[in-house]
């Protein structure tokens, strides 16, 4: 039997449906520059604290599991969270 593994983007987008109360509102745009991609994660403005988690610990959660899909893929991704496409409430620090 074959198991068809996910998209990095697939994996984010279902992880972010998952804890938020408006999963039909959760949008994700992907960057790529090198070998960097970066993920916009967009969630409704009364969901940022669920993506986010108390004291950032579910968005630093999420960020682990892309971490390990990195080190897996042998491509580096990073989140930023937005409350809208273009309007970010909190990234990553990424070396230039």
């Amino acid at each position: 039997m074959t198991t068809v593994e996910p998209t990095p983007i697939e994996l984010l987008t279902c992880i972010a449906r998952a804890v938020v109360d408006n999963p039909e509102e959760v949008s994700v745009e992907e960057t790529t520059s090198g070998d960097v991609t970066t993920f916009s994660l967009a969630v409704n403005r009364d969901d940022i604290r669920k993506v986010m988690g108390k004291s950032g610990g579910m968005a630093r959660s999420i960020r682990t599991i892309l971490g390990d899909v990195s080190v897996k893929l042998h491509h580096r991704y990073s989140l930023e969270i937005v409350e809208e496409l273009g309007r970010m409430v909190a990234g990553e620090t990424r070396p230039n």
